[in-house]
């Protein structure tokens, strides 16, 4: 009866930890930006830097548009534009499928403080996948890339 009692009652932390061993963290990093260049020329820049880069533009929320046509005037542009390249896309599900979390690639503009923040999430370059690191290495300068050129005065 006290063997039961002992693994029942440990039954619990058994649990927690087979659950634990199934969570995955990941830092994401940041590259961000700020310019005083006019939001809607930012957001013109974007699109050019996404198709030199020779990928297509998936989706555009433009959150805070939407948010003042519903009535909450004076409020800040918020924008997200994701965008991808097929073939970069094979290429880097092939090394390894939960890199769809990454896809699409995005970019985030925004108004705070008088400025418009621009902001893209990098790949990981550290990861335990010698592949995944390599085309993130290769990603990532394309990434700030984007980015810089839409805010550059």
């Amino acid at each position: 009866m006290f063997k039961r009692a002992v693994i029942f009652a440990s039954l619990p932390l058994i649990a927690s930890c087979a659950a634990q061993s199934l969570l995955h963290t990941e830092e994401v990093t940041y590259y961000q930006v700020e310019t005083s260049k006019p939001y809607d020329e930012v957001l013109a820049e974007l699109e050019v830097a996404i198709a030199e880069h020779n990928f297509r533009i998936t989706g555009h929320s433009r959150v805070g548009k939407v948010i003042r046509d519903r009535g909450a005037t004076n409020f800040p542009e918020y924008d997200t534009v994701q965008f991808c390249n097929l073939t970069l896309a094979k290429v880097v599900l092939e090394i390894t499928p939960h890199a769809i979390g990454y896809m699409p690639c995005n970019v985030v503009t925004y108004q705070f403080d008088g400025k418009t923040i621009v902001r893209t999430h990098l790949l990981p370059e550290d990861t335990g996948n010698p592949a995944l690191n390599k085309f993130a290495k290769e990603m990532n300068p394309q990434l700030r890339q984007i980015v810089d050129f839409a805010a550059e005065q």
